[in-house]
């Protein structure tokens, strides 16, 4: 396919004047408002003390605070992302961008947990729209090579910044060390309106640099998957989330239960609409290439790792040792900085040597939580910052090494006319790996029962959950030779006109009032 799409009046886009390549400018308004709501799902953890206060909020209202969120976005990844390829990308995006920040200004104008919680649904499902935008953009408007491989670069770079950045600008915007009640007098509101300018910014960002791309012919949209594939979330995501603060009754294990042949059912019906010329929500043939399929199951472990790793810093420190909100997250500061040393090496080595940047990156990973294990197990209550800095530092490494090239290798070989539908997997999975990672911290850090603010978890609870993470970046290492050794090298433009897919659909671009540049060369 080439990346000179033709302009509605039926000129090659590439005859006319070429001005400033939009693409990156495009990207990064994407990735801007990816950051945002990467943020949002962590800062909470932060946060959350102080909502439940000034709101009056009792535990379960201040937990489901943090749960609505979690539980739209997850229904809503995969049908946001094939909303993409039917209705258009940019305009997808927009939409998604333009409700989130609104859900943001209500969330800081609330006035009691239920406006909280309802604004925080809302949050979610309008960040379903968005977020899996950003890897169908970079999947159409990026040539497979070094342009490709530097934009999935910036894309898991961003994953890992904003992993570990929403305790830092929690404790920035929250902590009463600032200002008596937080940044500018706001306290934990500030955590919302932050998203306003930014929200605005990447909004005007997409109108005027993002081109529309969608299949063509686009597919139909499959209400019975979107159904089936909603209620496979929901009764996989629900248990685990609010089991635990429940004490684990019978009906939670049932429900996870019924996630089982619920999926089972979801995946016969796809395979069925395949056969018969139907467009599929998931299309089954996403799952018989490898590289996407071990991907997926590499991602799983390692998302679900670093989630339950923050988490339990932020629970063993912050509950635990009583430490301040900006004083964990100064601390956490050691992670972005390994990040930052190891990411620009693999973006410049990632195209040959995917597969084993990955293994390297997930068992270094691996070997700095097992240090951290170490430390808390060893320290107890009287552990403080200097000896957690160096493994911290060395699970950033690790994850500059692994993360950057992992998008890439997953959704590389996806054809053009299923990049929304795989963008929305791909972010399903891991969205769902933070919640098993939650989930499984908060079972061996506080136990099975119900958690409350009066829970006082023993010395070796951070040690426990720790061991969990670091058993979690073990299993992606070992996940990681199914990954493609290479990545695509740069290739020449088909001529233009040229089926970008196998089955002869082509993505259409549609210009949006700019001439479309081409690939630079």
């Amino acid at each position: 396919m080439s990346d000179s799409p033709l302009s509605p009046e039926g000129g090659d886009a590439m005859s006319r004047p070429r001005g400033p390549d939009r693409r990156w400018l495009a990207l990064g308004a994407v990735l801007l408002a990816t950051f945002m709501d990467l943020v949002d799902v962590t800062i909470m953890n932060v946060a959350l003390p102080r909502i439940q206060r000034d709101l009056g909020a009792g535990y379960a209202a201040g937990q489901w605070t943090v749960s609505a969120y979690v539980l739209a976005y997850a229904l809503l990844l995969i049908t946001g992302g094939r909303l993409g390829d039917i209705l258009g990308r940019r305009r997808v995006f927009l939409a998604g961008v333009a409700g989130f920040t609104l859900a943001s200004l209500a969330a800081a104008a609330a006035v009691s947990p239920g406006m909280l919680i309802g604004a925080r649904v809302a949050q979610g499902a309008f960040a379903g729209l968005m977020v899996p935008q950003a890897l169908s953009v970079i999947t159409v408007r990026f040539a497979p090579g070094r342009e490709r491989a530097l934009a999935f670069s910036l894309y898991g770079g961003l994953l890992g910044v904003a992993q570990v950045s929403g305790p830092l600008l929690g404790g920035m915007l929250v902590d009463h060390g600032l200002t008596e009640h937080g940044l500018l007098g706001l306290g934990w509101r500030a955590i919302f309106y932050v998203n306003l300018p930014v929200g605005l910014v990447a909004l005007a960002g997409a109108a005027r640099w993002m081109d529309d791309s969608r299949a063509d012919p686009p597919p139909r949209l499959d209400p019975a998957g979107v159904l089936l594939i909603g209620a496979a979330s929901l009764l996989a995501t629900f248990p685990l989330i609010q089991g635990r603060e429940l004490g684990r009754p019978g009906w939670s294990a049932a429900l996870l239960a019924c996630a089982v042949p619920v999926l089972a059912v979801f995946v016969r019906y796809e395979r069925r609409r395949e056969r018969l010329g139907a467009d599929p929500l998931v299309p089954p043939a996403l799952f018989r290439r490898r590289s996407f399929t071990a991907g997926l199951l590499l991602a799983l472990a390692l998302f679900a790792g670093v989630s339950a790793c923050f988490i339990t810093l932020t629970w063993g420190l912050q509950f635990g040792l009583g430490w301040s909100p900006l004083r964990v997250a100064l601390v956490g500061l050691a992670w972005p900085a390994g990040v930052a040393c190891t990411a620009q090496f693999t973006h410049r080595r990632g195209l040959r040597r995917a597969r084993a940047l990955v293994g390297a990156g997930t068992a270094v990973m691996a070997a700095g939580t097992a240090g951290l294990v170490a430390v808390t197990a060893g320290a107890g209550r009287g552990l403080t910052a200097w000896p957690l800095t160096p493994w911290l530092f060395a699970c950033g490494l690790g994850m500059g090494l692994a993360l950057p090239i992992l998008a890439n290798a997953v959704i590389a070989d996806v054809p053009e006319q299923s990049a929304g539908a795989a963008s929305g997997v791909f972010n399903s999975v891991t969205q769902f790996a933070g919640v098993l990672g939650v989930a499984a911290a908060g079972l061996l850090f506080f136990g099975a029962g119900p958690t409350s603010a009066a829970t006082t978890p023993g010395p070796d609870a951070a040690p426990r959950a720790l061991a969990f993470c670091a058993a979690a970046f073990l299993l992606a290492a070992a996940l990681s030779p199914l990954l493609p050794r290479r990545l695509l090298p740069d290739r020449p433009d088909p001529p233009e006109g040229a089926a970008g897919a196998p089955d002869g659909r082509r993505v259409t671009l549609f210009n949006t009032g700019q001439a479309s540049p081409g690939r630079s060369r």
